[in-house]
């Protein structure tokens, strides 16, 4: 048993890992694009390994980082199934169809045909429940927690051996997701490590920082700017502020916060939210609780959303004309692209403004820079001053953290016989590769 990474073993994005067992035969875990300075160290998408005894591809979550090469991986002439939950199964045309448009191609007829292909391929299956597939194999899907329809794959090869691989594992506090849950035992577990080295804030915590950076929009008649992924970090931030506003509401006898737009300036984020809605039976037990009081978690009074271009760039002047306080969730979330950047740079060198960033930011990208709070930024190839005040929000991001990560692997019925690090920063690693050698286990 063999395993080559074809991404994400050296730095953070572009997952793809290769399980090659004795008789030849493979299977492929995810396929995703590399951002940021990964990036500029992989330039060409295009699939460079070999397909020969490829049998299957084991799909995490359809995040880019880990599907966003399947087009590529297609063109190269993979045609083997594609294995998933249920939900991702959803989720996936919707995020291919915006990755062939960057990409590929705008032809209507060519993405049909390509989402046709990927339709053909997809193997949707229950969590839970060990499946035979490929090469005398069988998995076994587990929620990871980090995305709905985010996965952890047990794999039992044809030689007797498990492989355990995590995807990316969740934050303990996703009221939306269910929590993860540890396999029994591992001959090998292949772990991310993105916020190895860290801590994120607890949950009363986040929701007060966010209610102070709403209470300040609301008093400075600001512009707050939240670069968010369209699939998961904008829902989550969509049902926390639904409930923020409830608790104001309760508090202060009146609803304030009708006075702040809260404008959701993503078409595909519009598109996944109505997804999420589809898939409420796989929502987390905490969210099931609030769908007993609230049918419509995810929608409140003052929500907005735009729809095309040209309601956007009418949105974008409103905004800065009439010095109304607002609440903006974009994408995308790094800030390489999207609509969120016409807002930076509108708003950016203003001092009423606020960026509050709640996920990962890869080095090498506008978001990145902006977190680190320098001077100016350049977008789009010119350069921007930074005048707005800008925050960072650890406890909403959708990356598990150390305390998370170790959880996971302790949790285990029987100790992991070998652990590798992968989807993580240098110090990351090493700061998680310390912290599981402390406690006896074998990491490289």
């Amino acid at each position: 048993m063999k395993l080559i990474h074809h991404g994400a073993h050296q730095g953070v994005t572009g997952s793809c890992h290769q399980l090659k067992m004795d008789n030849g035969s493979s299977y492929l875990v995810d396929c995703g694009l590399f951002q940021g300075d990964d990036a500029k160290r992989n330039p060409n998408p295009e699939i460079k390994f070999s397909l020969s005894g490829i049998e299957a591809l084991l799909l995490t979550h359809v995040h880019i980082d880990h599907c966003g090469r399947i087009p590529y991986l297609l063109s190269a002439g993979f045609n083997k199934p594609i294995y998933c939950s249920h939900p991702t199964a959803k989720l996936l045309p919707l995020v291919m169809e915006d990755a062939i448009r960057i990409g590929f191609t705008r032809n209507r007829r060519m993405i049909d045909k390509f989402l046709k292909t990927v339709g053909k391929l997809l193997r949707p299956l229950d969590y839970g429940e060990w499946h035979a597939i490929e090469a005398g194999g069988q998995i076994r899907l587990r929620p990871a927690g980090h995305v709905l329809g985010s996965t952890v794959f047990e794999v039992q090869t044809a030689d007797g051996a498990t492989v355990v691989f995590s995807g990316d594992i969740g934050s303990r506090n996703a009221p939306l997701l269910n929590e993860v849950t540890s396999p029994p035992k591992a001959d090998l577990l292949v772990l991310e490590s993105t916020y190895g080295d860290r801590f994120h804030d607890a949950p009363d915590d986040r929701t007060k920082q966010l209610e102070a950076i709403l209470c300040h929009t609301l008093a400075d008649k600001g512009v707050t700017i939240i670069p968010a992924f369209s699939l998961g970090r904008t829902q989550a931030l969509l049902f926390e502020m639904n409930s923020i506003f409830e608790h104001m509401q309760s508090q202060q006898g009146c609803s304030l916060m009708k006075k702040v737009d809260v404008i959701v300036d993503s078409p595909l984020a519009s598109r996944f939210t109505q997804i999420y809605k589809d898939l409420q039976p796989f929502w987390g037990q905490e969210a099931q609780a609030v769908l007993r009081i609230d049918d419509q978690p995810l929608v409140f009074d003052n929500l907005t959303t735009v729809g095309d271009h040209a309601e956007h760039m009418d949105t974008l002047n409103y905004l800065a004309e009439h010095k109304l306080p607002a609440i903006v969730i974009a994408g995308s979330g790094m800030c390489t692209g999207g609509r969120v950047v016409n807002y930076l740079k509108r708003f950016l060198q203003e001092p009423t403004a606020d960026v509050v960033f709640v996920g990962y930011q890869a080095h090498g990208t506008p978001g990145h820079h902006i977190q680190q709070q320098r001077d100016w930024v350049r977008l789009d190839g010119k350069k921007f001053q930074i005048h707005a005040k800008v925050h960072q929000l650890s406890g909403y991001s959708a990356h598990g953290d150390q305390a998370d990560l170790l959880r996971f692997v302790e949790q285990f019925e029987s100790r992991p016989q070998h652990i590798r690090l992968v989807h993580g920063e240098y110090h990351a690693k090493k700061v998680l590769r310390e912290q599981l050698s402390r406690r006896g286990y074998e990491v490289d």
